[in-house]
């Protein structure tokens, strides 16, 4: 940054209070970075985005009220100018395709070093976006194949079994694997994934289905007719 350069103005946005407080400590900390705004979720980020004018959004995507592709798609319809990276645990290609189709620069995990975001978020300020290289590569494999799919009804089936317990197709990809017998090293390299989220995954899995473990997980899904 030089010296009459005046630090880009960001807006957090998060519904845990938790994070959206440590973001703001640790990246508060950057001379070339102010934290100009703080809200819980999608309306209110809106509201401040009008009053603040921040340069950056950091958007997070499940939330109360109002969603963060849905306030990204407002933001960017009312105020181009602003730029948003949406920081998510989440990494379902149906949000990452959302969020860019609703204007945001970027899209980031949480896992994330501070320096890595910190970084980002300049780099987007300036012009940049950024998309991670394990989800680029979904999105390419998406558009391969685009063309050839179930049929309606076929979808409609499996979209039934999977709202049985609201498993995404992130976590149903995790949970097939997992029936398959393959490890959390094996199933991070299957799916492009780190193994800290492969964990975060089966954590979320456990809890939908409230089974204690993977044998537990595999017979329930097999039983009901999910895999």
């Amino acid at each position: 940054m030089t010296v009459n350069q005046a630090p880009l103005k960001l807006l957090l946005v998060d519904d845990q209070d938790l994070i959206r407080e440590s973001l703001h400590i640790v990246l508060g900390m950057d001379p070339d970075i102010e934290v100009v705004g703080l809200a819980e979720n999608g309306h209110v980020a809106v509201k401040l985005s009008e009053e603040v004018q921040p340069d950056v959004v950091l958007m997070d995507i499940h939330m109360p009220v109002m969603d963060g592709v849905e306030a990204t798609r407002q933001i960017k319809a009312t105020w181009p100018h602003i730029r948003v990276i949406i920081l998510t645990t989440f990494q379902e290609i149906g949000y990452v395709v959302d969020a860019l189709s609703a204007g945001a620069e970027g899209y980031l995990l949480k896992a994330i070093h501070p320096k890595d975001l910190a970084a980002g978020i300049k780099w987007v300020h300036q012009g940049g976006t950024l998309i991670p290289h394990d989800i680029a590569k979904m999105l390419v494999q998406q558009a391969r194949d685009g063309g050839s799919g179930a049929s309606s009804e076929d979808k409609e089936e499996s979209s039934v079994r999977i709202e049985t317990y609201g498993l995404s197709e992130r976590e149903l990809q995790v949970l097939h694997s997992i029936a398959d017998g393959l490890n959390n090293r094996e199933i991070a390299e299957k799916l492009f994934l780190s193994e800290g989220t492969v964990k975060n995954y089966i954590s979320n899995i456990y809890s939908k289905m409230d089974v204690r473990d993977r044998v537990q997980a595999s017979k329930k899904a097999h039983d009901e007719g999910i895999l």
